[in-house]
């Protein structure tokens, strides 16, 4: 991929909320965001929201996170209610929360899990990335050299069939910002972006790629669904 790629603007999906927010978003304000949002989309008062934002540095604690794992909290670190260990947001990395209400897409979370994973890796073949799952490993995964290297994050939670949380790519953040912790628990596995791997966009492309492939998202999440 050169500097000279166009990049044509995606159609965001219909029949529920696409919000981008410029900037960086304070985490604490987000995470109250998105969980007033929740229970009103489980009380039928609100649309469903797929929600694209960064944040500055921190790291979030998931409900499985070892405190021997936090190796030196340099940045803010939050509890959260996802699933899953330590992770880092940052700038540079593109953060997607994802509130759906299962109850009438189908009440699988393997299949909004994989169907997330899904998302993620057909947006990132747009841009040039092949990327994949990993079995036994969540998350996106690609090649780097002659190893395997994680360039996105995936941890959700589930609250009376509404979605919480979701996905985080790294797309140019600074890669030593992760040396704080141990990512997810993976110790042998390195953490890479889209530009060290030599792919250098903008995030609005990145953005582009993932209102591109959105419908194909919401449509593989029907495999719950009852008949």
């Amino acid at each position: 991929m050169t500097a000279h790629t166009i990049f044509h603007r995606g159609s965001p999906p219909s029949g529920l909320e696409w919000r981008v927010t410029p900037g960086l978003t304070d985490y604490a304000s987000a995470l109250a965001d998105m969980e007033a949002r929740a229970e009103a989309v489980r009380a039928g008062e609100a649309e469903e929201l797929l929600w694209l934002l960064e944040h500055p540095p921190l790291y979030t604690a998931g409900t499985s996170a070892d405190p021997a794992e936090l190796i030196d909290p340099r940045f803010p670190v939050f509890p959260t209610g996802r699933g899953g260990r330590y992770t880092y947001h940052g700038p540079g990395q593109r953060v997607g929360y994802v509130v759906l209400d299962l109850n009438r897409r189908g009440r699988d979370v393997r299949c909004f899990v994989h169907s997330l994973e899904a998302w993620v890796i057909a947006a990132l073949a747009e841009l040039g990335l092949e990327a994949s799952r990993a079995e036994g490993r969540v998350g996106i995964w690609t090649r780097q050299g002659g190893t395997e290297a994680k360039v996105g994050a995936i941890g959700v939670r589930v609250r009376r069939w509404v979605t919480l949380h979701g996905f985080a790519v790294n797309v140019s953040p600074d890669l030593s910002h992760f040396g704080g912790i141990v990512p997810c628990g993976l110790p042998e596995f390195p953490v890479t972006s889209l530009s060290a791997l030599g792919i250098d966009v903008p995030m609005a492309a990145v953005d582009d790629a993932l209102a591109r492939t959105a419908s194909d998202f919401l449509q593989t999440l029907s495999c719950g669904a009852e008949n």
